[in-house]
């Protein structure tokens, strides 16, 4: 019941025992569980760390089980200050990697060096791709937002993937959790899976990146159309910067296949994500460009976020939502 909260299952079972027999004590819990002491007293200083026992108020060496509902309630809280702090440093990161690949973008053309490259229309980008895919040597990361990816797209991308996972090489992608709703990009996710790939789901990427043995990256031009141009990076202080922006939002995205697990409030992560972008006073298209939906859904989410929250306007419903613990109380 605990393991996703981050519990393990020894210290899961030493706080049932607890639960159930309050006034006994270590030596008691060790024999019924068929554990060491030493092996119950790990486990309590586990369960103290997540605030599931305390220290008895008579008695001050003794410890006893806190409440399960006080206990997770602490728990969840913890989980939300995390999510917080995480979403702080991926928008950052984003911040920093569009800062630099629209100026690069800009101002460098095919050849001019510095680390970058500019490549023009998606013929071109599709070629180099194949040129890249041979030197591909043990890792393959790829962001692929923009929700529902074209046929042409998936089409070309299969050989490609198929030999790079046929010569072992380590491929992760995340995808925008809005697939679940897109049959041909479902299944296609789904086809690289069965291969090896990892994949992930999140609410909102910044930009269609690929990284190849942390080396080197090419990264869309334009976000909002990325088939117009993009840029290719081997300039190492910026594919460390976008490996690093790769691992933060890895680490905050759901398995594909695996129940997405609770947020504050009984949210989805897409809900949570359209409250924080309509705080921060985003439009619906804006909204619907970033999560890959459309404009007509985030007006749909909008209006049932407004309902749970009891809010008239969507103002109101981001300041009840900081009440609520949903968002944090900074802006983000």
């Amino acid at each position: 019941m605990l393991g996703r909260l981050g519990i393990d299952s020894a210290a899961e079972a030493v706080y049932r025992v607890m639960l159930i027999h309050p006034q006994e004590g270590v030596p008691d819990w060790a024999a019924r569980l068929d554990l060491s002491k030493a092996a119950v007293r790990d486990a309590l200083d586990r369960l103290s760390e997540f605030v599931f026992v305390r220290p008895s108020t008579e008695d001050q060496t003794q410890v006893r089980a806190v409440n399960p509902l006080l206990g997770l309630e602490v728990l969840l809280a913890r989980h939300q200050a995390d999510l917080a702090a995480q979403q702080q440093k991926v928008d950052a990161s984003r911040a920093a990697i569009a800062e630099a690949i629209a100026k690069y973008g800009r101002e460098y053309a095919a050849g001019a060096g510095a680390g970058i490259q500019y490549i023009e229309g998606i013929d071109a980008i599709r070629e180099y791709l194949e040129l890249l895919n041979s030197k591909v040597r043990d890792e393959f990361l790829t962001f692929a937002p923009g929700g529902a990816q074209t046929a042409a797209n998936m089409a070309a991308s299969r050989p490609l993937n198929r030999r790079l996972l046929d010569r072992g090489v380590r491929m992760r992608t995340v995808y925008l959790d809005s697939i679940r709703r897109v049959p041909s990009t479902l299944a296609h996710a789904e086809w690289l899976q069965s291969l090896g790939a990892q994949i992930r789901i999140t609410p909102t990427l910044p930009n269609r990146i690929i990284i190849i043995d942390r080396r080197i990256a090419l990264a869309a031009a334009d976000s909002q159309c990325t088939g117009t141009g993009a840029v290719f990076i081997d300039n190492p202080g910026i594919v460390t910067l976008m490996c690093a922006l790769f691992e933060s939002v890895w680490e905050s995205a759901e398995p594909l296949g695996v129940p997405p697990r609770p947020t504050p409030g009984g949210l989805t992560k897409q809900q949570r994500e359209v409250l924080r972008l309509m705080a921060k006073g985003n439009t619906d298209e804006s909204i619907a460009n970033g999560l890959g939906i459309s404009a007509r859904t985030v007006r749909r989410i909008a209006a049932g976020l407004l309902r749970h929250l009891g809010a008239r306007s969507r103002f109101q419903a981001g300041a009840h939502a900081v009440q609520r613990g949903y968002l944090p109380a900074e802006p983000e």
